[in-house]
């Protein structure tokens, strides 16, 4: 029993630690890592718009990917309204995706979980009934 409960705090944290956001001062020159939300549907998925928090602040900037990211099939299904956490590098049109992961809405920072929720509705209100 007492083994257990040791299982599932460790497991706990390393949980906690998979999710915790890597230190800046550990990324490669000029890489960042960033939280976003598609705000457009994606026709062309060479540049998608999206609200970005990097740095502490937020806005609205064109996401790149890289040749490897364009290619994965993950990024091929981007939709509005979908979370990523990002590392990127900034370039003169946004910034440019060196490698993406999907994420639930709940699991962005607090300063775009407000984009994430008013995206869904304007998601449920104009596209959805578009799509019949």
């Amino acid at each position: 029993m007492r083994f257990a409960i040791r299982a599932g705090w460790c497991g706990l944290l390393l949980l906690t630690g998979a999710i915790s956001l890597v230190d800046p001062a550990l990324a490669q020159d000029g890489e960042l890592q960033i939280f976003a939300v598609v705000t457009k549907p994606p026709k062309d998925k060479s540049a998608v718009l999206a609200q970005v928090l990097a740095e502490g602040t937020v806005s609205e900037t064109k996401l790149i990917p890289s040749e490897l990211v364009l290619t994965n099939p993950v990024w091929r299904a981007l939709e509005m309204c979908h979370s990523l956490k990002a590392e990127v590098k900034k370039v003169q049109e946004g910034y440019q995706v060196l490698s993406a992961r999907i994420l639930d809405a709940s699991m962005l920072p607090m300063n775009l979980q407000s984009t994430a929720g008013d995206c869904l509705i304007q998601k449920a209100i104009e596209v959805a009934p578009l799509v019949d």
